[in-house]
C-alpha cells in the first residue's frame, strides 16, 4: 500500500469536496487501487491553516468547517503557517493547489506550483489560471524534477475531459474542439428561454450560487477563454494564448434575439471553439444560434459539453457536471490515482 501525503492550499468548496471524498471512499479507493490518500496540511486565510505529518482526519476537518466555520479547534502541532511554509516545510508528497483563479498573472497560485515542484512534490489543481498562462513552464519544470502536474479539474469539473482527450483520442487527431465550458452563462441561457430577462437570469444565478457577486468572468467569455486555451495546449499541442482567442460574451443578448433563434428552430449557447485547418489556428468564444438537432442544443442548465471533431471517429461528444463540490473534489482523485498509476510503473 502506497501513501500519498496533501498539503491543500485553498479549503474552499473543492477542498471540502476531495475531503468528503476521502471520508467516504478512502478505504475503499486504498483497497482497489493500492493507493491511500492523507491530508497532513491545509492553509487557508479564511479558514485557518493547521499541519500534522501523522495526519489530519478528514470527518474532523469537515465537522469543524460545518460547527465553526473554521479549523481553530482541530489539534494539530503545527498552526498559522502561510502557504510557501505549508509547501516547503510539511512532508507533502503532493500539493493541491486549489486557491482562487487570477487569469490575468496567474498568481499567486503559479508561485505556490513553481515552488513545489521545485521541491519535488507532485501538484494537482482545478486552478485555470497557471494552467492558461504558464502549462509549458510548469510541465518543463515538473519533468526536470521527476515529478507530475494534474490539471484534470481545470475544464469540466470532474467530467474527465483533458484525460479523455489525451488518451483516448489522441491518435484519433483532433482538429476541432468546440464546447459549453461554462456552467453560469448556459444556466443562465436556459432561464433566458423560458422568459426571464438578462438580468433576471442573472440575479437567479447568483442567487443559486452559479455566478459570482462580479459576473465578468462568466459573461464576457474570459473563463470560457481560459478552458480553450487550456484545451489547445494540452489536447491539440497548440501554444494558444488568451490574447489569441477572440472573445465575446452574452451581455448583449435580449429577450428578442431569444424569440428570434426559438422561430427559427434554434437554441443560443455560449460557445468556446478551436480549430486547426491548414496551418491556420482559430479560437474564439461567442454566442451561436445551434439547430434544435445539435447534440450541444440539448445541453441545459449548469451542465458542460464538449464535441471533440477527429480524422478517425468523426464527431465525439462528452456531456457532464461543469462544477459542484464532490464533482470538482473527484477530479483531483483522478489526478492522484493517475499519478500513483505512473509511479507504480516505475
Amino acid at each position: 500500500m502506497q501513501t500519498y501525503r496533501l498539503a491543500v492550499i485553498g479549503f474552499g468548496a473543492v477542498g471540502q469536496g476531495l475531503a468528503q471524498i476521502l471520508h467516504d471512499q478512502g478505504d475503499e479507493i486504498a483497497r482497489r487501487f493500492g493507493a491511500r490518500f492523507q491530508i497532513v496540511a491545509i492553509c487557508d486565510p479564511r479558514v485557518g491553516s493547521i499541519y500534522d505529518p501523522a495526519g489530519l482526519r478528514p470527518a474532523e476537518l469537515l465537522g469543524a468547517i460545518r460547527a465553526d466555520g473554521n479549523l481553530s479547534r482541530v489539534a494539530a502541532p503545527a498552526r498559522h503557517w502561510d502557504a510557501e511554509s505549508t509547501i516547503a516545510e510539511s512532508n507533502a508528497d503532493v500539493v493541491a493547489e486549489l486557491s482562487y483563479t487570477d487569469l490575468r498573472s496567474g498568481e499567486p497560485a503559479l508561485s505556490y506550483m513553481q515552488l513545489a515542484l521545485n521541491l519535488g512534490k507532485h501538484v494537482v489543481t482545478t486552478n485555470k489560471g497557471p494552467i492558461a498562462l504558464h502549462y509549458s513552464e510548469l510541465s518543463a519544470l515538473a519533468r526536470a524534477h521527476g515529478v507530475e502536474i494534474g490539471a484534470e479539474g481545470t475544464v469540466m469539473s470532474g467530467t474527465p475531459t483533458l484525460r479523455f482527450g489525451q488518451e483516448l483520442l489522441a491518435a484519433a487527431g483532433i482538429q476541432r474542439i468546440q464546447g459549453i465550458l461554462n456552467g453560469t452563462t448556459n444556466y443562465m441561457l436556459a432561464r433566458m428561454e423560458a422568459g426571464a430577462t438578462y438580468a433576471e437570469a442573472l440575479a437567479d444565478a447568483q442567487a443559486r450560487g452559479y455566478a459570482e457577486a462580479d459576473p465578468e468572468g462568466d459573461v464576457e467569455g474570459h473563463d470560457t477563454a481560459g478552458k480553450l486555451v487550456i484545451l489547445a495546449n494540452l489536447l491539440m499541442g497548440i501554444p494558444l494564448t488568451l490574447p489569441d482567442v477572440d472573445c465575446q460574451g452574452m451581455t448583449h443578448l435580449s429577450v428578442e434575439d431569444i424569440a428570434a433563434a426559438r422561430a427559427d428552430g434554434q437554441r443560443w449557447k455560449l460557445l468556446g471553439c478551436v480549430e486547426a485547418c491548414d496551418r491556420q489556428i482559430s479560437a474564439s468564444v461567442r454566442l451561436s444560434r445551434l439547430p434544435l438537432s445539435h447534440p450541444l442544443a440539448a445541453v441545459g442548465g449548469a451542465t458542460n459539453a464538449i464535441t471533440f471533431t477527429t480524422g478517425l471517429l468523426g464527431d465525439v461528444t462528452l456531456i457532464g457536471p461543469g462544477a459542484g463540490r464532490l464533482e470538482t473534489g473527484y477530479a483531483l482523485i483522478c489526478d492522484l490515482l493517475a499519478i500513483h498509476r505512473k509511479a507504480d510503473r516505475q
